[in-house]
């Protein structure tokens, strides 16, 4: 893997992190403007809905002003009348993520939180960011990426016996580009993989195909506060149901989260070492949120990385500031603060 250093607990987190706390109080990010962006036309617009309303309330606790928007079609004019100092993507799904939006923010000299136009594209796209994470020798379940239009074309029935002889079973058939569990399926059984690569394809015109790794499904949240990248406490993430799908990332009750994870301390190292790696491979900034498996070996496997993290009372990133005895509204403003500071 790229570092060779040991990767940062959370221990040493919440050190380096109090000064920069200590410093928002008292310094001048509560006199910045800042804009929250919320909404969107993509699949996950309710839940961008509820990241931005979160992320709103959290910063406005913190003394910072801030306002509410949604990326529509007045938005460049209102940037155009009233710069913001910093602006926070909370939108999720292809419109928060996939680069698009941060590209024209840098059009209009608006700086954001949260990592490039170019980084974005790159960990957007799983397979693409599945390949540099495998170059640098951080380790990623085998896969296949597979069009549409392949799929018709080679036969479907070929070329699904043809992933099944490669890759095995249990399978994981999810989009490509997208989030929030929306089209992906748990494949246990071959005679399931066709329906799985249907439901998938409703929600992207490319389906990823990748072995089904069992185990511990860990996130781990990194933040740059100041002092480089952290790793926040692991959230262990116990669907009732098995899966960690839609309804159960986002209905009560659906899921149990244990923050920080039940790990041995050394795979918990292992895994904070993991996640940092693959931020920084993928050329992240400010924060993201690695999600993983943990296998029955403490072995940790990157399933993929969000640049664009939940902020509803139900998401991972919020649950380890928590864990970490940190308080959301004052890593925003930090965060907004950096941001401001790189206004060009």
């Amino acid at each position: 893997m790229a570092r060779t250093s040991p990767a940062p607990t959370w221990h040493d987190f919440r050190m380096a992190a109090t000064p920069v706390e200590r410093s928002l109080v008292t310094g001048s990010a509560a006199d910045l403007h800042v804009l929250v962006l919320a909404g969107g036309l993509s699949y996950e617009r309710d839940v961008s809905l509820r990241s931005g309303r979160r992320v709103l309330d959290a910063l406005r606790s913190a003394g910072v002003e801030a306002e509410l928007r949604d990326a529509d079609v007045a938005l460049l004019p209102a940037l155009a009348a009233d710069p913001p100092d910093a602006v926070v993507i909370a939108l999720h799904g292809a419109t928060g993520e996939d680069g698009s939006l941060r590209g024209v923010l840098d059009l209009c000299d608006a700086p954001y939180v949260g990592c490039d136009a170019r980084a974005a594209r790159l960990a957007w796209d799983k397979p693409s960011a599945k390949a540099v994470l495998r170059e640098n020798g951080i380790p990623t379940p085998d896969w296949v990426a597979l069009p549409h239009d392949r799929f018709s074309e080679l036969g479907a029935v070929a070329v699904l016996d043809r992933i099944v002889d490669r890759l095995g079973l249990p399978l994981m058939v999810k989009p490509t580009q997208g989030g929030s569990g929306l089209g992906a399926a748990v494949v246990k059984d071959a005679a399931a993989l066709p329906a799985a690569m249907v439901g998938c394809f409703a929600y992207d015109s490319t389906a990823l195909v990748e072995r089904y790794m069992a185990g511990m499904d860990v996130a781990v949240s990194v933040l740059d506060l100041g002092d480089g990248p952290q790793a926040l406490p692991p959230v262990e993430i116990v669907p009732r149901n098995g899966v960690y799908d839609y309804a159960a990332r986002y209905t009560a009750g659906r899921t149990t989260w244990h923050a920080p994870a039940r790990l041995d301390p050394a795979v918990a190292g292992a895994v904070a070492e993991v996640a940092l790696a693959a931020h920084t491979a993928l050329g992240l900034r400010d924060l993201s949120r690695v999600d993983l498996i943990v296998d029955g070996d403490g072995q940790p496997h990157v399933l993929e990385v969000n640049v664009s993290p939940g902020m509803t009372e139900t998401s991972l990133l919020p649950l380890a500031v928590q864990a970490a005895g940190l308080d959301l509204g004052r890593v925003l403003g930090t965060l907004v603060g950096r941001a401001a500071a790189r206004r060009s």
